[in-house]
């Protein structure tokens, strides 16, 4: 199946999340009335975004053929705990709902740290092609950064403010993560994989 070009690829991405942030930013000082009910900032934007993330994702689906596990996991608990804070009009919900992925991911690098499986490697290999010992100290590494921002996501959304959280969730978190990635560049080239060399064409 062709794939989706690089720009529309990252649009349905990360498009939910800047709508979400928008959404709140536009409202925060505003109750919302839909359907009779009146709505903070918060769950409005939350009321918004679940249809949205859910409809993008479909049409990721729909382009490339495929959906990572990352990418299902995350939209299954965003229909639960975002719908939790709509059904509820309690945007708590949908603020642990980071914290619950983290420690989700940080249990499934544990577990293939302790059965000595490289399920890491096994969804990033041909991006990132290393030795086992690489994954392994990686995985390592991934599990407990994953750990930190559960602890961090807790902190933030019951000891600050819900704007601090918003921006926190949609700038914060994603920096975060981009300085982990490259905090790591050295054990990437460490356990690097030589590609191997192509044989000489006949004649030459």
């Amino acid at each position: 199946m062709k794939q989706p070009k690089p720009w529309v690829k990252s649009a349905l991405e990360l498009g939910p999340v800047i709508l979400f942030f928008a959404v709140f930013m536009l409202f925060r000082d505003d109750t919302v009335s839909v359907m009779g009910r009146d709505y903070g900032a918060f769950v409005f934007a939350t009321l918004i975004f679940v249809p949205v993330l859910v409809a993008s994702t479909l049409v990721l689906w729909r382009l490339t053929g495929k959906l990572a596990p990352m990418q299902i996991a995350t939209l299954v608990l965003v229909l639960v705990f975002g719908g939790l804070s709509v059904w509820l009009n309690d945007p708590r919900f949908f603020k642990m709902k980071p914290t619950i992925i983290y420690l989700l991911f940080a249990a499934i690098l544990a577990v293939a740290l302790v059965s000595r499986r490289n399920w890491l490697g096994a969804v990033l290999s041909e991006a990132l092609p290393m030795t086992d010992a690489g994954w392994r100290k990686l995985t390592f590494r991934m599990m407990a950064m994953f750990l930190a921002l559960a602890v961090a996501n807790e902190l933030v959304w019951r000891l600050m403010s819900e704007s601090s959280w918003v921006w926190f969730k949609t700038f914060g978190l994603p920096l975060l993560l981009f300085v982990f990635l490259m905090a790591n560049a050295g054990l990437y080239r460490e356990h690097a994989l030589e590609k191997p060399q192509e044989e000489p064409q006949d004649g030459e």
